[in-house]
């Protein structure tokens, strides 16, 4: 099933079901749908799943429907419809925006580069003493991020990017702040959940997300990761509620006026090309009680195998365009890069209160 959620610039927020080229408005039949985080809290009150709850609203008497294409072809804040976020909550405090890395077996090459390590060739173990902490905590995966069911696995690494501030969704812009040393894709898929009353996390589904960090800095130390990780970044356009997280095939391409200056080729993600299983992922996030809040909704990014940093001569640039494409997962996810505050690169002054 996949789920967007849109904005009328008539008639408020909608959601939406995607139907080959129709989107089939279900906020037109019961006004209570008037996002997914109604939605979900409704099939929770009435003891019903998120999907059987869409499949219900979705053949009720009242749905409009429009064109998709339209919907895709909007800017966000227009005169139009567009496409908002594929999960957000009314209150952004409420959404924690994290992800964890070196899960992919194509990432650690790209980290490790970054590190100036030296990472494992040919599948020769290297001495440890010669690893960076980039490829060691991959290794650690390799040997445990996939545990029996029941057992808790090792854990993968973990990142903060932020709260609902820093979401944005298909076609918005992603900041380029004027402290940033650079921009940096990273096309991944996003797991979305929402706790319920009594503190159990709800996976609604994925979605497809950039995780925008500032590699450059992150290259400078790698304690530098976390703040390289406090940037805006990008779900959506839809929801999927039914995908398996086994396998995808992703690709990227960013365009600079009518030039393409980055083409990813084919990238996969999804558990079979992972060092870590998806519950071990979750597990490690959900284990902290203050991620088990009723009523937060949780967007984690799942990490990637292919970053265009490092392998390029070109800084991002306010005005180029970031498309990644996954056919038969979802449409393509587009944002476009806009530079920041000039006065960002000024010191904030703190005043006494």
């Amino acid at each position: 099933m996949r789920v967007v959620q849109f904005l009328c610039p008539q008639k408020g927020r909608r959601v939406g079901l995607v139907d080959g080229d129709v989107v089939r408005d279900l906020t037109a039949a019961n006004n209570a749908f008037a996002s997914v985080y109604d939605i979900f809290q409704l099939a929770i009150r009435q003891g019903q799943s998120f999907e059987s709850l869409l499949t219900e609203a979705g053949e009720a008497d009242g749905v409009e429907l429009c064109a998709y294409e339209s919907l895709l072809a909007a800017q966000p804040h227009g005169s139009q419809p567009f496409l908002l976020p594929a999960v957000d909550h009314a209150d952004l405090h409420r959404v924690l925006i994290t992800g964890t890395g070196l899960t992919h077996t194509g990432s650690m090459k790209s980290r490790d580069d970054m590190h100036g390590g030296s990472a494992e060739k040919d599948d020769e173990p290297q001495a440890d003493s010669k690893l960076t902490d980039s490829a060691k905590m991959f290794r650690m995966g390799l040997e445990g991020g996939k545990p029996a069911d029941g057992k808790r696995g090792v854990a993968p690494e973990w990142f903060y990017k932020g709260n609902g501030a820093n979401l944005r969704g298909y076609r918005a812009s992603l900041e380029l702040p004027a402290f940033a040393q650079d921009g940096g894709e990273e096309p991944e898929l996003v797991g979305c959940y929402i706790i319920d009353e009594n503190g159990t996390p709800r996976r609604l589904g994925f979605a497809l997300g950039n995780e925008w960090s500032d590699h450059a800095t992150e290259n400078v130390n790698y304690l530098y990761l976390a703040p390289s990780k406090l940037r805006t970044c990008a779900v959506g356009p839809e929801l999927i509620t039914d995908f398996d997280f086994s396998s995808v095939s992703l690709r990227c391409h960013v365009q600079r006026g009518a030039e393409t200056i980055y083409d990813s080729g084919e990238l996969f993600s999804g558990e079979e090309h992972m060092s870590h299983s998806l519950a071990n992922c979750e597990d490690h996030h959900f284990k902290y009680g203050q991620h088990r809040q009723p009523g937060d909704v949780h967007l984690h990014y799942f990490g990637t195998s292919k970053l265009s940093y490092g392998n390029r001569d070109w800084k991002y640039r306010d005005g180029d365009e970031i498309r990644i494409e996954a056919p038969s997962f979802s449409a393509a996810l587009v944002n476009t890069v806009r530079a920041g505050n000039t006065q960002e690169a000024e010191p904030v002054r703190v005043v006494k209160a």
